[in-house]
């Protein structure tokens, strides 16, 4: 077939007819001498400008690429590392300083020798060490059980701190304000303030202090004070209901909090000190959402922010053991209460061994993620930038609207996180048509399965530069899968297994597939090796199969699908629990509260894919009481509702679905699976 652009063709794209000839000029030339690669880099480069019609990019693409075999070369790419731009990158870098010519040479030493690549990467990285370790992994207790930097002592709140005092470490902005910036030292004083706040008000090395508010300076340098007081952080999302708060402060046993009087999400002024009293917290620290004083009445024992920093703004950190814990994340599972994963001091090394790889974060390179300290990426922000002597950036509003867009172009940011489900918002609003994002040299995406067209569309909004996919979970502090810029990005695709470890994936037989269930080989730094609530051997590794080379694996519960020419395709997961938008919540959790229905004697909550891939959709299977006349519309706005008040306002059911019976095992359990295939057949007819 020979790769040729019409006019006609050109203009239903989008363009005039004027501009249509003279495009179909250049293109076609292009098309007739060059194969799809170089014909593509040239289209994409020189030719294709953000603020063309999308449709003109896809057609284009679609006739460069209208001989390529996927079944032999894999997935279509939209981007292709240039050597110029390789030779900078921090890989390229290391791998020059370990000889290594060739990305998967350097990979299978990284996941064969992991002993010596975080070595490597703890010399590389800067890590500050209080007292060195006598040796960097200690096996004698099995790979379930690995004691990492023998002997050592460390505070890792200090790594974040390399960076020249002078120059940036955060640049901010409040919705309809001028941008702000926060240099390494002030953050650091901040920093010291609030850890001597810390022992001030009487709280001491050991003690879980949650955080609870959005991603703001100021909460960066509350989360690096109390780690450098030597005490724990306990992350909860600004977004949960009173209810589930007070499940998360129960567990991790918190004796402190830091919070807000209230938070605006676009126009929307919503409480938040009130819900964490509603969640009969410990003693909360309340910061103001604007200048000034709080516009709240505090309960006798709480205080302002004003009142808890102290004016000491120097404080030597306390020496911590490599896994002592200083974060405790919550992620779901299979059952109703959350997992508590408590991160060590040693798991901040993964997130920014991921940032410094597979993320390039270089000095001075602006570091955007919408995330809060609730979720794993609050932290791996932090680290991820900070570590890397990066500066991260922090938009104080919603980032689903042009002006968050309006931020990213002014902020220069290099490096730009997000999740698929904002990707689609932007595509549908276009509300980020004509900006200048030039800055950004790659894009990230975490949280859900992606949509390659709405990821197409993301990478030309900045004149196509390559979104790293990334994959991983709390259980990790990274990635267990992501990419490089030494490798061609297919949109929603992976290319490689995370640098320092490797993985499997297998069939329900436990025999080695092409598509399945994923199984990590461990050890790395940043595994988790224990749950303050649940039995973690039980959870990870009970039950699971020998690897091919009868190697330890552990259960992640995602399914992967591998693709010719190494590219890798995430499926979703394999167990009951579900991202929705962004966040990964368990199938148990949504039901304990929309079981609270008198109408309703049982429901199953399921993520279904759409057409095409990309976000989960919930929906909701319900069994209504016998004798009980329920309609499906009033039944879902509800729900809707019960989500909003006790659970997360940020997920959304798709769809309500009255059986009258659900899919069980031989053992009575609800086959999730089962009603998540049967939709799927409907929807995809």
């Amino acid at each position: 077939m020979k790769r040729k652009v019409t006019v006609d063709r050109l203009i239903e794209s989008g363009l005039t007819e004027a501009e249509a000839r003279e495009f179909s000029v250049v293109a076609n030339n292009l098309l007739q001498s060059q194969p799809p690669e170089q014909c593509w880099r040239a289209l994409s480069r020189e030719c294709l400008r953000p603020d063309h019609p999308f449709a003109l990019h896809c057609y284009l693409h679609d006739v460069t690429f209208s001989d390529w075999d996927s079944t032999e070369k894999g997935p279509v790419p939209a981007w292709f590392p240039e050597e110029g731009e390789v030779r900078k990158t921090n890989i390229f870098s290391l791998m020059g300083e370990l000889s290594f010519s060739s990305y998967e040479a350097f990979y299978a030493w990284s996941a064969k020798n992991r002993e010596a690549f975080w070595d490597r990467m703890i010399r590389r990285l800067g890590i500050r060490l209080k007292q060195s370790y006598s040796q960097v992994l200690d096996l004698s207790r099995g790979e379930e059980k690995p004691r990492w930097l023998v002997d050592a002592k460390l505070n890792v709140a200090d790594s974040c701190f390399n960076g020249d005092p002078r120059s940036v470490a955060i640049i901010y902005q409040r919705a309809a304000e001028p941008i702000s910036r926060m240099t390494y030292g002030e953050l650091e004083r901040l920093t010291n303030r609030v850890a001597n706040g810390l022992l001030e008000a009487g709280f001491g090395p050991g003690d879980r202090i949650a955080i609870a508010m959005t991603m703001t300076a100021e909460s960066v340098a509350i989360y690096l004070g109390i780690v450098k007081a030597g005490c724990v952080v306990v992350s909860i999302a600004d977004s949960f209901a009173p209810g589930e708060i007070k499940i998360r402060l129960d567990i991790a046993e918190a004796k402190g909090i830091f919070t807000q009087d209230v938070i605006y999400r676009g126009e929307k002024r919503l409480p938040m000190y009130s819900k964490i009293v509603s969640a009969e917290a410990p003693k909360a620290i309340v910061l103001p959402w604007a200048e000034g004083n709080v516009c709240v009445d505090l309960r006798k024992g709480d205080e302002t922010w004003q009142t808890f920093l102290s004016e000491k703004d120097r404080f030597e950190s306390v020496p911590c053991d490599p896994h002592g814990h200083m974060n405790i994340l919550f992620s779901s599972g299979t059952t109703g209460e959350p997992k508590a994963i408590p991160w060590k001091h040693t798991t901040p090394i993964k997130s920014a061994t991921d940032g410094h790889l597979h993320h390039d974060i270089q000095p001075g390179d602006v570091v955007a993620w919408p995330t809060n300290m609730g979720w794993m990426m609050g932290p791996w922000l932090t680290y991820a930038s900070l570590i890397n002597r990066g500066t991260m950036a922090l938009y104080y509003g919603p980032p689903t609207g042009r002006e968050f867009g309006v931020f990213v172009q002014d902020a220069k940011v290099n490096m730009l996180g997000l999740f698929p489900s904002l990707v689609r918002v932007w595509r549908y609003s276009d509300c980020m048509k004509g900006l200048d994002w030039r800055c950004i040299k790659t894009f990230s995406s975490t949280g859900e399965c992606s949509n390659a067209e709405d990821y197409f569309f993301l990478m030309s909004l900045a004149g196509y530069r390559p979104v790293i996919e990334y994959c991983g979970g709390t259980e990790l502090g990274g990635g267990y899968i992501a990419g490089t810029l030494l490798q061609p990005a297919s949109p929603a695709t992976f290319t490689t297994p995370a640098l320092g470890l490797s993985f499997e994936i297998l069939d329900e037989a436990g025999k080695p597939a092409r598509a399945g269930e994923l199984f990590i080989v461990p050890p790395a730094i940043g595994l988790s090796t224990e749950l303050l609530n649940r039995d973690h051997h039980e959870v990870y590794f009970e039950g699971v199969p020998r690897g091919p080379k009868g190697e330890l694996l552990r259960r992640h519960g995602d399914d992967m699908e591998k693709l010719p020419k190494g590219y890798y395709t995430a499926l979703g997961r394999a167990d009951d629990t579900m991202n929705l938008g962004g966040i990964k919540v368990g199938s148990t959790e949504i039901e304990r509260v929309l079981d609270n229905l008198d109408t309703i004697s049982e429901t199953a909550a399921t993520a279904v894919s759409p057409p095409g891939g990309g976000p989960s959709l919930l929906v909701v299977y319900a069994i209504p009481v016998p004798g009980t006349e329920v309609n499906p519309v009033e039944l879902k706005k509800e729900m809707q509702k019960m989500i909003k008040t006790d659970l997360n306002p940020l997920f959304k059911i798709h769809d309500v679905v009255l059986v009258s019976a659900l899919p069980r095992t031989a053992s009575n359990k609800v086959m999730r699976r089962e009603l998540r295939s049967r939709y799927e057949r409907q929807l995809h007819k």
